[in-house]
């Protein structure tokens, strides 16, 4: 069983939308920080996994500036599932997102939970 199940990916146009799912497990704790990461072969060195955006245990938000106004990150407060809203995608924004909990969840090496990664491409 996973700790992070990520769902929501696929392909769309640039200007589309997507919204990205982070289920989690019991055993990641539900007052801890969350984040998304993304991977993508234009990255350097390649596949470096680079912040996107976080919410912190006490719910404020983050975000690099090569999303915001764009994505939105949320969290439901019953089942602790996090979200990312992507809007006017663009083909920069192709990658592989993961979630990540708990630790330094703006720190890759100091994230203790991650989820397997969920492909978003945006092509015309």
């Amino acid at each position: 069983q996973e700790d992070l199940v990520e769902s929501g990916g696929g392909s769309v146009q640039p200007g589309g939308s997507l919204t990205l799912s982070c289920a989690t497990s019991g055993v990641v704790p539900s007052n801890c920080g969350m984040a998304w990461f993304r991977t993508s072969s234009r990255q350097t060195p390649p596949n470096k996994r680079e912040w996107v955006s976080l919410m912190t245990s006490d719910g404020s938000t983050r975000y690099s500036p090569s999303v915001e106004g764009r994505f939105t990150i949320s969290r439901d407060g019953v089942d602790h599932t996090l979200y990312l809203q992507m809007n006017d995608l663009k083909t920069v924004d192709t990658a592989v997102y993961y979630c990540a909990a708990c630790g330094v969840v703006r720190v890759p090496t100091m994230v203790h939970y991650w989820g397997q990664g969920t492909q978003v491409t945006v092509s015309s």
